[in-house]
């Protein structure tokens, strides 16, 4: 993907970076982007820690979250291009399950 169409969506009031993937003619959204607004967190290295917790966790379980997370370069925070993970539509519905579960467990 050398000619990346990007795109900022927002979820309630909330930036989600996407990347056009042309060969599969699908987008992929940043996972940390997903995850800081299902956890309603704004701190980039918290949210960062809880989706390296959660990805391992899932590991674990064989979820197939992480196996339909991919890599792309993006844009970092920092203003780098950096390897991050993502996830098509379909990942961030499976993605959202496990977040919203321990929501309700844990009243968080």
């Amino acid at each position: 993907m050398s000619n990346q169409k990007i795109s900022i969506r927002f979820f309630n009031d909330r930036e989600v970076r996407a990347v056009w993937d042309e060969e599969k003619s699908k987008w992929w959204f940043s996972v940390l982007d997903i995850v800081a607004v299902l956890t309603n967190q704004s701190d980039y290295s918290k949210t960062r820690n809880y989706w390296k917790y959660l990805k391992a966790k899932l590991k674990k379980e064989n979820s197939e979250v992480v196996s339909a997370t991919t890599q792309l370069k993006f844009l970092a925070p920092d203003g780098k291009k950096r390897l991050a993970d993502m996830l098509d539509y379909n990942g961030i519905k499976e993605l959202t399950t496990p977040i919203t579960m321990k929501k309700i467990k844990y009243g968080t």
